[in-house]
């Protein structure tokens, strides 16, 4: 039998990037339910990171390091700072 396939690091970094912005949307989408503020894109967004990370692993081919993904997970982040300059901004 052949040995299994190793992980490389950069196919175990690219889902822990992608974690991060995924968590911190489902901790705004609570924050949002409590206050009101910014419902629609609390509830859209983790919406769109699920429906995004699911395409892009499907035309990857499940290779987490392939550039469609990194290319997901770097929007995510840039929809995370534009939404922290945004808070920045109203306060």
């Amino acid at each position: 039998m052949s040995a299994p396939a190793e992980i490389t690091r950069g196919q175990r970094f690219w889902p822990i990037a992608g974690a991060i912005p995924f968590l911190l949307s489902i901790f705004l989408l609570g924050v949002s339910l409590n206050s009101g503020a910014l419902t629609v894109f609390a509830v859209v967004w983790p919406l769109l990171q699920v429906g995004g990370y699911t395409m892009t692993l499907r035309l990857a081919k499940g290779d987490t390091s392939h550039d469609l993904v990194k290319t997901q997970v770097i929007l995510h982040y840039v929809a995370l700072i534009l939404l922290v300059v945004l808070l920045v901004r109203a306060s």
